[in-house]
């Protein structure tokens, strides 16, 4: 895998783009920026890597788009050595990003196709603070818990309580939550029982869907 003047050109271009779109986060930019997107695409997208586009990334998933992504970690206020949950690993692209930021990050992925090709190029590009495990989501991860953050990659009707449960105190989570339509929600654990529920914009994700799905089934 090559990353080229061509390719951190473009990833330039992109971040200033990410800029004037309000993404103020300095050290979310610098994560951008030091991430190549064009990792984690199929070749055949690679031209357009650099674009705010999401691509198929196989298994009727996607790689959201970078605003997108941008957009969550900087909800989620990430700080180095913070413990992060991620929900869907997809690509491995946002885990790579919340790694840049000096996260400790645990990522679920469901299905195992997506779970055996994120985990392996992770470990090809040498990130070494991020986990991968072969898991529902819905559940989270509570041996690992508390969170100080915990960011759902997938559109869920409803927020999974466990979710919640395994934020430290302080600690946010990040998800969108609806059906057609999510509206983006930042959860921030104030006690044992309290959350503040902030409401941000309207996007459009793939399904939060349960269960694990096996490399060899349909």
């Amino acid at each position: 895998m090559k990353d080229t003047y061509r390719h951190k050109g473009l990833r330039k271009r992109m971040v200033e783009a990410l800029r004037q779109r309000g993404i103020s986060d300095e050290a979310v930019l610098a994560a951008m920026m030091a991430v190549p997107r064009h990792f984690f695409l199929d070749k055949a997208f690679e031209e357009h890597a650099y674009e705010d586009k999401p691509f198929p990334i196989g298994q009727k998933q996607t790689i959201s788009q970078p605003f997108t992504v941008a957009y969550m970690t900087m909800l989620l206020r990430v700080k180095p050595n913070n413990r992060v949950l991620e929900i869907g690993t997809g690509s491995g692209y946002q885990a790579a990003i919340l790694a840049a930021l000096g996260a400790q990050v645990y990522t679920l992925e469901r299905q195992e196709a997506l779970y055996l090709r994120a985990k392996a190029l992770l470990a090809e590009l040498g990130i070494r603070n991020v986990r991968c495990f072969l898991r529902d989501g819905s559940g989270g991860l509570p041996e690992y818990a508390p969170y100080d953050g915990i960011i759902v990659t997938a559109g869920a009707p409803m927020v999974p309580e466990p979710l919640r449960q395994q934020l430290a105190l302080g600690g946010r989570l990040v998800i969108p939550v609806g059906e057609e339509v999510q509206y983006m929600h930042r959860f921030t654990r104030l006690s044992e029982t309290e959350y503040r529920d902030e409401v941000f914009e309207a996007f459009r994700f793939v399904p939060f869907l349960e269960g694990i799905h096996k490399k060899n089934e349909e």
